[in-house]
């Protein structure tokens, strides 16, 4: 009788198989994976300063898209001139007269 108090619960088990998972398919579909981890240069970055230099000059020596490079500039552009324009500074000074 006092067995029956002092036995742990047994936990119940289930055979659970996803209503749309093809096993024949692609992976498996619980593994979750970042949907842009094969574009990424520094993913598996290498080691030591050496390796970290060189792939850092690998990455600027790599094309990127021209307009957005563009875009970049004059975001920055007029973002300097608003902030110069609340700062009251005066622009006359690259002019001459």
């Amino acid at each position: 009788m006092l067995s029956k108090f002092t036995r742990l619960r047994r936990n119940k088990k289930f055979e659970y198989s996803p209503r749309y998972f093809d096993d024949k398919g692609k992976g498996n579909p619980f593994k979750i994976e970042p949907k842009f981890d094969k574009y990424r240069s520094t993913l598996e970055t290498p080691r030591g300063l050496k390796g970290k230099f060189s792939n850092a000059m690998a990455d600027m020596r790599r094309k990127g898209d021209r307009n957005l490079k563009i875009r970049m500039i004059v975001i920055i552009a007029i973002l300097v001139l608003i902030v110069l324009f609340i700062l009251d500074f005066d622009l006359t000074i690259f002019f001459p007269k």
